[in-house]
């Protein structure tokens, strides 16, 4: 089963900008509660859509630049990139068919 991989400020350009597939980061942190219910959801995901789209984590305490970059001012926050752009998003614990709708979303 496929894990979300780790992405971080030296290899998010490779891994999500260069990507020929969606990808879908989620940006947490230890310390939130809220991305540790996330973070499961985010795993399965993960495992669901391995070879159709890339599912990575940006821990944002050791990563500020990338988190910076696209103003991620509260965690959790999921992005969703296409073709090298931000395509889509969701801040905040929500449910995994919203995630699973805005990758399909992506993947069209």
């Amino acid at each position: 089963m496929a894990n979300a991989i780790e992405i971080t400020d030296a290899n998010f350009e490779e891994l999500v900008l260069n990507s020929d597939k969606p990808v879908l980061v989620d940006f947490w942190a230890e310390w939130c509660g809220p991305c540790r219910m996330v973070g499961p959801v985010v795993e399965e995901i993960a495992g669901e859509y391995a070879g159709k789209a890339v599912v990575g984590k940006v821990d944002v305490d050791a990563n500020p630049n990338i988190a910076a970059k696209f103003g991620i001012r509260s965690i959790p926050t999921l992005l969703y990139f296409k073709g090298g752009e931000k395509v889509d998003g969701v801040v905040g614990a929500v449910p995994k068919g919203t995630l699973v709708s805005k990758l399909e979303g992506a993947l069209a």
